[in-house]
């Protein structure tokens, strides 16, 4: 018998799925959740997608496991699925490279001043052509880089950092201990340590409970004066309405973000107001990308071959991997 995969949001061209699912295990695709049938919904083995509606839940009779094409998870009830019996996969390895390197991409438009010499040579190329001006000039090999959270992604940015000779720390207390020496950095025992000491901080944690604004008002009084703090993560990691302020008082210097707490930007927030209005104290110092870090052929690529081929390997072979709400499902 075929086992069938449910597809309910995709584009026309569906042959990555096709060949990354594999023998014996058959793709339906839809172009959106309001075209599937009650009957794929109930005969369905496994799901991947985004947002399945909780007016479905109930219909799942006969699937096995829902994969979120995405590293986050966060948006995914997985009480409700553990509840059914259902695994729940991310796809946490198709943009690793890609999140990474965005992130140190950041981080040098800010060193660099890429974007401050671009637009002022915009503005006028023959009195704006300073050389020897960089507002937020940083040599790397003297600078500290400090991680916050070091899975996958931050291991990434970690490598990249320590290959501009950049001294390289982390905070995340479920790493276990020597995984500085494995990578060759150190570990800061508390995040107010680590960014007491760090000329930069990238942000790669997952988005929960203990980390929502995780980086906050008090968080960053603890600061170094001139602090530089990237987010490619979550947006709501970082209180921006406390780095606002920080912002403002001097003592964060700058930011990169690709990632908001809302998004599309809100323009309510004090933070954006200002960005958007070209403010005299806020210009060249924010950096903003739309969540975009993820993004390349070769990331959209894998992250369709690698969340239909998480499906057909639990589903045909057995083999559950990624799997995020394990704890539920032993526990039924």
């Amino acid at each position: 018998m075929t086992i069938r995969v449910l597809f309910p949001r995709t584009g026309r061209d569906n042959q990555i799925e096709i060949e990354a699912l594999g023998e014996g295990v058959t793709g339906e695709f839809c172009r959106g959740f309001d075209t599937v049938t009650e009957e794929q919904w109930r005969n369905c083995e496994g799901i991947v997608g985004g947002h399945v509606p909780a007016d479905v839940m109930d219909m799942l009779d006969n699937c096995r496991i829902f994969v979120k094409p995405a590293v986050g998870f966060d948006d995914v009830d997985l009480a409700a699925f553990g509840d059914r019996g259902i695994a729940v996969s991310n796809t946490p390895d198709y943009g690793t490279r890609e999140v990474a390197d965005h992130a140190i991409a950041l981080m040098l438009t800010l060193t660099k001043s890429i974007a401050f010499h671009d637009e002022s040579l915009r503005a006028d190329p023959l009195a704006n052509w300073r050389p020897a001006l960089n507002p937020f000039g940083k040599r790397m090999a003297d600078c500290t880089m400090g991680i916050v959270g070091l899975g996958r992604i931050g291991t990434a940015a970690a490598m990249r950092a320590k290959a501009f000779d950049m001294d390289v720390t982390f905070h995340d207390p479920y790493k276990p201990n020597g995984s500085e020496l494995a990578l060759g950095i150190r570990r800061s025992d508390s995040l107010t340590e680590m960014l007491a000491e760090s000329d930069v901080v990238s942000v790669h944690a997952p988005l929960n409970e203990e980390t929502t604004h995780l980086i906050d008002a008090e968080a960053l009084a603890h600061a170094k004066k001139g602090i530089i703090i990237v987010n490619t993560a979550r947006g709501p990691i970082v209180d921006i309405d406390a780095l606002h302020d920080a912002m403002k008082d001097d003592v964060v210097l700058a930011a990169g973000l690709d990632v908001l707490p809302e998004e599309p930007a809100k323009l309510e927030r004090p933070l954006i107001a200002a960005w958007k209005a070209d403010e005299d104290w806020i210009r060249h110092r924010l950096v903003v990308t739309p969540h975009s870090a993820f993004f390349t052929p070769e990331s959209v690529r894998d992250i369709r071959a690698f969340s239909a081929r998480t499906a057909a390997r639990y589903l045909r072979d057995g083999r559950l991997e990624n799997c995020v709400n394990e704890g539920i499902l032993a526990g039924r």
